[in-house]
């Protein structure tokens, strides 16, 4: 035998993995993964340690490479190549190692593990995300789901993992000290039934969020990309002679208005020129309160916070006859 064909008779018996001679970063392993105990998977830039084990407890496609009935790519490191999103990669894992794992929330999202399942010809997860799907279709599982923050870093992890605008409503009547003016409480039951209807019309383009647990006795904030961009505080404090009292006001065409705003950041959109302008142009609704705007200008390093505050002041139903009224603003 010559020196030449000893050579190539050594190069094919190579373990998949090694590098070449000739330099190359990857190779076909054709024997799959039948030698190996463990497993290094890059699945579309995600990277996942597994055993043959768990990649063989389900007749599909990871338990043809392994046995080596498919052909894989390794590359130099000794990393198995699959041209695949590795986003829900690990779940497809979980689901194998235990036989059942937790399904997301949004019905995108479901689908897309069923693709993902699908490619790998996992049956029991391709059979588990149709039942979840077919649940959700029979209506079994509602539609409109509105979180309620239990805590201030539950809170910011909402808002900042959220690809949606946000619209949290923070209500607790008891965090008051004064008497309530005649027309608060029903102002207040105003503020939560429009929240109730924004969020049904608004359902899967806007998160609705409710918090019952901050200061506020009743406050809209609208969140844009992770940051706050307007708020509505429909409370305020009456001076009177006797007697300070709070206030509830319920400015409807104002809360519309912000959450109409609060679409342009939808799909990541409020990132543009235009986006910037008109959340930043302020326009207000006359009579409706009073604005504060906080941070920098346009040309300004950081955006604005619009804030709008209900003006201070006492209506002539609202007090006894003779009662000298206090404005204060």
């Amino acid at each position: 035998m010559s020196a030449q064909a000893s050579a190539g008779s050594v190069a094919s018996e190579a373990l998949p993995g090694s590098p070449s001679p000739g330099g190359e970063r990857e190779e076909k392993g054709a024997r799959g993964l039948a030698g190996s105990r463990y497993v290094k998977l890059n699945v579309g830039g995600s990277l996942h340690y597994t055993t043959v084990q768990t990649l063989s407890k389900e007749d599909g496609l990871l338990r043809s490479m392994c046995s080596g009935a498919v052909e894989v790519t390794i590359d130099s490191e000794g990393w198995v190549l699959l041209d695949r999103c590795g986003r829900h990669f690990g779940l497809v894992l979980n689901f194998l190692r235990d036989g059942s794992v937790p399904l997301p929330e949004a019905h995108r999202e479901l689908e897309e593990v069923l693709k993902e399942a699908q490619f790998y010809r996992v049956q029991g997860l391709v059979e588990h995300c149709l039942s979840a799907l077919k649940k959700r279709s029979d209506g079994s599982e509602g539609a409109c789901r509105i979180p309620m923050i239990t805590s201030a870093k539950e809170e910011q992890r909402m808002i900042a993992s959220c690809r949606k605008p946000v619209v949290k409503l923070q209500n607790n009547r008891g965090n008051n000290k004064y008497s309530y003016t005649s027309n608060s409480d029903d102002n207040l039951l105003k503020n939560i039934e429009l929240f109730d209807k924004l969020g049904l019309r608004f359902n899967g383009r806007v998160l609705f969020v409710k918090d019952v647990l901050g200061d506020e006795i009743c406050c809209w904030s609208f969140y844009g990309e992770g940051r706050k961009i307007a708020e509505v505080c429909c409370t305020s404090i009456v001076y009177a002679t006797e007697k300070k009292q709070t206030k509830v006001e319920f400015p409807e065409a104002r809360i519309f208005e912000e959450t109409l705003n609060i679409l342009i950041y939808e799909n990541g959109r409020g990132s543009g020129p235009g986006g910037v302008a008109l959340l930043e142009s302020g326009v207000g609704s006359s009579g409706a309160g009073q604005s504060e705007e906080e941070g920098a200008g346009v040309g300004g390093g950081e955006r604005r916070v619009r804030r709008i505050h209900v003006r201070r002041h006492i209506m002539h139903d609202e007090r006894g006859h003779g009662q000298q009224t206090v404005y204060k603003d």
